[in-house]
């Protein structure tokens, strides 16, 4: 990058930069599958939830004459929701083959556009008091956020393949139950991180930022 770019680059928003174009194919390949696996997961805790369906078709089979044991209701109503389970983890293969195609991307792409090196141009510029300071602070805690989201994203998608294919493995089947909390936990905090970020980049676009989400869109290339 020459001096005339950073010099630039200190003038205007951080928030502000033009992203490739594999970056914005895999921002919105990874924004449809967390969508997605919400969706799966939601579905599975309301519409489809075996505990409250079981209880429906006891009822509805009762009132025709049939009777059946709760471990029966529940198995018919297990159905559709293991079929929900088996796209979510599908899904969850697909965020793994992301993350692994997010090092790829980081490692080949141009150094300006490198997550790394915007990080440190980004430090350099606040230290030395160039541009909007308080500007580049907030940026700099907006990456260190995303530092932590992909830590997240690792554990989650590593305790997901864990319960998805743990059984197999003898050591991990013991684990199940720990690997369950890690990541229902890691789940909520995914999430909620998902929802946070959509919410300040709708803020940011229509007030400071402008144009920060056709970045994502266009790529913002001058």
């Amino acid at each position: 990058m020459n001096q005339d770019k950073i010099h630039a680059t200190s003038e205007s928003s951080p928030f502000l930069q033009s992203h490739s174009a594999s970056i914005r194919i895999w921002h919105w390949l990874t924004f449809f599958i967390f969508a997605t696996l919400i969706l799966t997961v939601v579905l599975n805790s309301t519409l489809l939830s075996s505990r409250k369906n079981s209880v429906i078709i006891q009822d509805v089979l009762k009132e025709k004459g049939v009777i059946v044991t709760p471990v029966q209701a529940s198995s018919v109503s297990r159905i559709y929701t293991e079929k929900i389970w088996e796209v979510h983890k599908f899904l969850g293969v697909g965020l793994t083959i992301l993350l692994l195609a997010r090092i790829v991307i980081e490692l080949v792409q141009s150094g300006e556009e490198k997550f790394s090196s915007r990080f440190k141009n980004a430090m350099g510029f606040y230290r030395k008091g160039e541009g909007n300071k308080s500007e580049y602070r907030h940026y700099l805690w907006v990456k260190r956020g995303y530092i932590l989201f992909y830590i997240l994203l690792l554990i989650m998608i590593i305790s997901g393949l864990g319960l998805a294919f743990g059984r197999q493995i003898s050591f991990l089947g013991k684990m199940h139950k720990v690997m369950k909390t890690i990541h229902g936990m890691d789940q909520l905090f995914m999430y909620g991180f998902v929802l946070i970020h959509l919410i300040s980049v709708i803020i940011a676009d229509i007030s400071k930022s402008k144009g920060i989400l056709s970045g994502m869109v266009n790529g913002n290339k001058s």
